[in-house]
């Protein structure tokens, strides 16, 4: 008798399990969120330009074929999305890169509120100046900050970002068609690793398109690793969080929580919340500085460009 209850509420449980996950499934496939890419400056979206005299017709159309493809049943968003990427082309048309980068956690986060990361972009940004390159940094908002926003996010994140990745991958897309010998660096911290790497594979076939990503979470399979560098390891601690540490996080989470966690435990963290120790890529980290400037320096120096002319 005693069974058949503990049956009856394991049923119970999983039936509701069912209906929820079944409930947030069709939430995040009802909300339509195209995110937008904007210069480093802020969390507002970016200004629609209204002057499009300096924008070439044919790029103007290739723009409005992209949204459509993407988001057509949706006049205001496929609309929304051609003007964002005649935005970013007026931003991008007289460089020779753009940074595009990737927040970890649910990807409301800007690139000045990931300290390792803006010191990063910044480096990658004097590098590409010393190798005699023009550069702009551009943050990609994938998450709107709202419960349908986050609900998107995470069914994106279980199902390896099936429609944000094709948003990103089309954006980088856009440029390298409409600007000639440009050059896209897709970066990426944490989670944002996942998508990144997602755009990699989809844009495999594009040579002018690379990717710089730091502590790939543990459960990702990463499907590409061609004109990628990828860190999981800032050179001083082992990164708990891309080597699968649950143990290490989980005791620097309880010490931090007493208020007794060391320095080394400290600057590594995920979700906000959990500790994780390693989990920290900073510019003035040597083993970091070093294989991102090596990896700019092999694809890119002058010695590069003359010997693939």
């Amino acid at each position: 008798m005693k069974m058949k209850v503990n049956l009856r509420k394991l049923g119970i449980f999983v039936a509701l399990s069912t209906v929820l996950l079944l409930g947030l499934f069709l939430i995040a496939f009802s909300y339509v969120d195209i995110g937008f890419t904007d210069l480093v400056v802020g969390k507002e979206k970016p200004v629609k330009i209204t002057d499009i005299s300096a924008v070439p017709e044919s790029v103007a159309e290739d723009a409005t074929t992209m949204g459509l493809e993407l988001y057509g049943d949706y006049h205001d968003k496929y609309t929304e999305f051609a003007d964002q990427l005649l935005t970013a082309y007026i931003e991008a048309k007289d460089k020779d890169f753009v940074v595009i980068f990737n927040s970890g956690g649910w990807g409301t986060d800007i690139l000045e509120s990931s300290p390792g990361w803006n010191e990063i972009c910044h480096g990658i940004e004097a590098e590409l100046d010393n190798l005699g390159y023009s550069s702009l940094i551009l943050d990609y908002h994938r998450t709107a900050e709202s419960t349908r926003g986050l609900i998107k996010e995470f069914v994106e994140v279980v199902s390896v970002y099936p429609s944000k990745a094709r948003n990103l991958a089309s954006r980088v897309e856009f440029l390298t068609r409409n600007i000639p010998d440009i050059r896209i660096i897709v970066a990426g911290e944490s989670n944002g690793v996942i998508i990144s790497d997602a755009v990699m594979d989809m844009l495999h076939d594009n040579p002018r398109v690379y990717s710089i990503q730091t502590g790939t979470p543990f459960w990702h399979k990463r499907a590409t690793l061609e004109r990628t560098l990828a860190l999981e390891s800032n050179g001083m601690v082992v990164d708990s969080f891309s080597r699968g540490d649950i143990p290490a996080m989980l005791l620097a989470s309880g010490k931090a929580l007493v208020g007794i966690s060391s320095a080394e435990e400290d600057p590594g963290r995920i979700f906000y919340f959990m500790r994780a120790p390693g989990h920290d890529y900073r510019w003035q980290y040597p083993d970091v500085y070093l294989r991102i400037t090596d990896f700019l320096e092999q694809n890119f120096s002058f010695d590069k460009r003359l010997s693939s002319n």
